[in-house]
């Protein structure tokens, strides 16, 4: 069984959310995992956004990122090709990638066309833990991050809404969905 990659961004957004065409991503957490959920390798960069460069309080509020952290963070033209070139040591292994839910995939693509940007992702699996969770578990409709964890029996390590400790939790849940 090959390694699995777990990422999860953050994006700019107000209270109430905005259409995925309004947000920009600011923030990209990776975790490279077994097929029993242990992390292999991590990737974390904040993204500095172009659109609408000032985050607002909302997320500031609940990403727990500041504004300095965007401020000093290269455009996602210039952090793509490092998240590439970082992936490229273990694509040989990688089985495919994985998300919580569909936004992740839509956010991405989306940025990908906007900066004319090419990714070894758009070639590789690409699945839908949340479905895939709800699906195993027989659930009648998918449910977050926080709740599937809490239904595994687990807790939430570390801060919500950010990037890298969402996709590690989020690989905790990779063995109870992965077909063993």
């Amino acid at each position: 069984m090959g390694h699995w990659l777990v990422i999860d961004l953050e994006a700019t957004t107000e209270e109430g959310g905005w259409p995925v065409t309004e947000m920009e991503i600011i923030e990209i957490g990776a975790s490279l995992v077994s097929a029993e959920g242990r992390e292999l390798d991590h990737f974390q960069r904040f993204v500095r956004p172009l659109r609408r460069p000032c985050l607002t309080s909302f997320c500031r509020e609940l990403t727990h990122i500041s504004q300095a952290n965007v401020d000093a963070a290269a455009p996602l033209a210039s952090i793509w090709p490092l998240f590439e070139r970082w992936l490229a040591a273990h694509l040989p292994r990688l089985a495919g990638w994985a998300s919580w839910g569909e936004y992740d995939r839509r956010q991405l693509e989306q940025e990908w066309q906007r900066h004319g940007l090419s990714s070894v992702l758009a070639q590789l699996p690409h699945l839908n833990l949340k479905q895939r969770f709800a699906e195993v578990r027989q659930l009648a409709r998918p449910v977050g991050l926080h709740s599937a964890l809490q239904l595994a029996g687990f807790s939430f390590h570390g801060q919500q809404h950010r990037a890298l400790e969402d996709a590690r939790n989020t690989a905790r849940l990779l063995p109870l969905i992965l077909p063993a």
